[in-house]
């Protein structure tokens, strides 16, 4: 089983990496695809196609860039829509977007959204205040041309029905209850004897991202990740976790391997082509990640990640307001 998120096909590059993944070398295995893929319906479904052609299975969960409406061919269509037009095309092509047991594994794609507006009851640290950091729904400064395309837009380019607009957790709410469909499945699931593998985009934890203090946009951890789907993912692994349980994620574009209370958290992004240009780990080389092989063996804990390394080697002080230099080089200071 192999795992990968944030493909971003909508760059050029980054569908190129797609095509030139072996047509032979993964025809009897399996690849889990957490979400972003591309805006486009079209490219989304040539992603998709390329990807089962290499893949004998792939499961997938949509992220916040597959349910954008922009362009032509989303004019007449909401959020819920072209989520409907996604798991259409999933069904044409023989993706699983439900769960299903490949050789003696679970593997559970979950839907979610994160927590957002005034709500903002996932991100639990406290604000950097005194600097001039936008909130999401308006940074779209020139400064973070990679936010604006990654999270800012949701806001404009998502279009909800007008009882999920309220500015609360009604998205995240609902997006988790569309889960209970797959209850009788996820029920027997955790009954069963068999290993199980979870995924979702959004982050079920705010612990997987970076303290808001070290990150090029502060306020990232409110648009990034929902307790309705940490409760969900419990409630399958068991609220303990075990030894073999693993939950693969997306989003933030940080590869990172960390286990928290009884979970292992995987996140392996590909991400756009300029961050990888830039960061430690690359991507192009050791993605799509195995993380589970026909020996019935995890990947080997842990993955060489930067931050989640980091994090076990330092103490997350979430009360600690002090920009890191490489962002207070960014903001000004706000006139009192």
């Amino acid at each position: 089983v192999y795992a990968v998120s944030d493909l971003h096909t909508d760059y050029r590059e980054n569908l190129q990496w797609i095509v030139q993944l072996s047509t032979k070398l993964h025809q009897r295995d399996t690849l889990i695809v957490a979400g972003d893929v591309s805006d486009n319906l079209e490219t989304f479904k040539d992603t998709m196609r390329l990807l089962k052609e290499r893949f004998h299975r792939v499961f997938f969960v949509p992220g916040n860039h597959d349910l954008w409406c922009r362009g032509k061919e989303n004019k007449h269509l909401d959020s819920l829509g072209k989520l409907r037009e996604l798991n259409a095309i999933c069904e044409s092509l023989c993706i699983d977007t439900k769960p299903g047991k490949v050789c003696g594994v679970w593997i559970v794609p979950l839907l979610s959204w994160y927590h957002q507006a005034i709500s903002f009851t996932f991100d639990k640290e406290r604000d950097i205040v005194g600097y001039n950091i936008p909130p999401p729904e308006k940074a779209c400064y020139p400064l973070f041309h990679w936010f604006q395309y990654f999270r800012c837009t949701d806001y404009h380019a998502c279009k909800w029905p007008d009882e999920l607009k309220t500015p609360d957790i009604a998205l995240a709410a609902y997006f988790d209850d569309l889960n209970s469909c797959n209850q009788q499945c996820l029920t027997e699931i955790r009954h069963s004897t068999e290993r199980v593998i979870t995924f979702s985009h959004f982050l079920p934890r705010p612990e997987l991202c970076p303290e808001k203090r070290m990150l090029f946009y502060p306020n990232l951890p409110k648009v990034i990740g929902s307790d309705f789907l940490e409760r969900r993912l419990r409630s399958i692994h068991g609220s303990s976790g075990n030894s073999g349980a693993l939950h693969v994620f997306g989003h933030t574009h940080f590869s990172w391997d960390a286990t928290v209370d009884g979970i292992r958290y995987l996140q392996a992004p590909l991400a756009y082509p300029r961050e990888r240009r830039r960061r430690v780990y690359g991507g192009e080389c050791w993605l799509p990640l195995c993380i589970y092989d026909s020996e019935g063996t995890l990947l080997p804990r842990p993955m060489p990640c930067y931050w989640s390394d980091y994090y076990r080697l330092n103490k997350r002080d979430p009360d600690n307001v002090v920009l890191a230099p490489w962002v207070a080089d960014l903001y000004c200071l706000q006139k009192s």
